[in-house]
């Protein structure tokens, strides 16, 4: 089969993805990647779990992500997963890949993969191997050769735990103005930080905060939403802060948001992806083994996780980790 995309340009092609989306808003699922015992793809499984996700009320989902084990998945692998998911996110909800790499040739490459797959926008974390040499120059050209040549939308992501520096304010600013560049995700859950990238914020780039502690604060701030991890765990709490904040009741957001963060803190910041594939299978989802190098969880860590479950309300207390 022929792809007509190849022919179109990529402000054409740009224009038909976009669809009635024009802004990120709302709460982004970072969705793991479930893998079986001997680390292949467990695509049944992810495939349940998006439904699981949308179905409790998620905008948009994000595969390959952070959470999404991203570095420890290949390209083949990567296609594979996005095809999965653009079979099963409806056209009225965001499909966005995280298609950042050390190479910005490849990060085009997978720009390309992705659009002809049909997802509607990509999220591309910044270079940092050679964190000394990214300088606001490398950045700049980086960023600015992806959002020209890719043909669907592309957000910034700022993730300063994994890529030891921080976009500069002034980067995003520039970046902001291109036509391309439809909005980012910081998750360096520092709050003067994010205030810096609301600055940037117009009626064509929204900015969506990754720091699930730091929800109905980034809201009142004036962000457009949140990728959260801790969504994919408790999405009710989510919602309901986004919900309370949309609606100027900044009180029950505040009060919403003191159960969600203690889930953040203890299972997303400190134990990270195998915490959350954990909490994931006692909330009744899949999570399943993680990728080597990353280790599953120990009982005491799944203990851990259960009790901080059981404390905010999400599992009943006593269940067995």
């Amino acid at each position: 089969m022929i792809d007509e995309s190849e022919n179109m340009s990529p402000s054409a092609l740009r224009d038909g993805h976009r669809g009635s989306r024009n802004r990120l808003s709302g709460l982004f699922g970072p969705v793991v990647t479930t893998f079986r015992a001997d680390e292949g793809l467990d695509l049944d499984a992810f495939g349940s779990n998006l439904r699981a996700h949308l179905a409790a009320g998620m905008d948009g989902i994000l595969v390959t992500g952070s959470t999404g084990e991203a570095a420890l998945v290949d390209d083949g692998e990567r296609e594979r997963l996005l095809a999965m998911a653009r079979g099963v996110v409806p056209a009225d909800r965001w499909l966005v890949a995280g298609v950042g790499a050390e190479s910005t040739r490849q990060v085009v490459q997978r720009c390309r993969v992705a659009a002809s797959i049909g997802v509607d926008a990509v999220l591309v974390v910044a270079p940092h191997y050679y964190g000394s040499q990214m300088t606001h120059a490398a950045l700049s050209a980086h960023y600015l050769r992806v959002a020209d040549e890719s043909r669907i939308p592309v957000a910034l992501y700022n993730i300063p735990r994994y890529m030891h520096f921080s976009l500069p304010p002034e980067l995003v600013h520039e970046l902001a103005a291109h036509e391309n560049v439809i909005g980012m995700k910081d998750s360096s859950g520092d709050a003067a930080l994010l205030d810096s990238y609301l600055e940037a914020r117009s009626p064509t780039f929204a900015v969506l905060t990754g720091n699930g502690s730091g929800l109905a604060a980034a809201m009142a701030s004036g962000a457009d939403g949140g990728t959260l991890a801790v969504g994919l765990i408790a999405t009710s709490l989510a919602t309901g802060i986004l919900n309370a904040a949309r609606a100027g009741d900044m009180a029950l957001a505040s009060s919403i948001q003191a159960r969600l963060s203690p889930v953040n803190s203890a299972i997303v910041a400190a134990l990270g992806v195998p915490g959350i594939k954990a909490a994931l299978e006692m909330v009744g989802l899949h999570g399943g083994p993680c990728r080597l190098p990353l280790l599953d969880l120990d009982s005491r860590g799944r203990e851990t996780v259960r009790s901080v479950l059981a404390a905010a309300g999400l599992v009943e207390a006593g269940a067995p980790a």
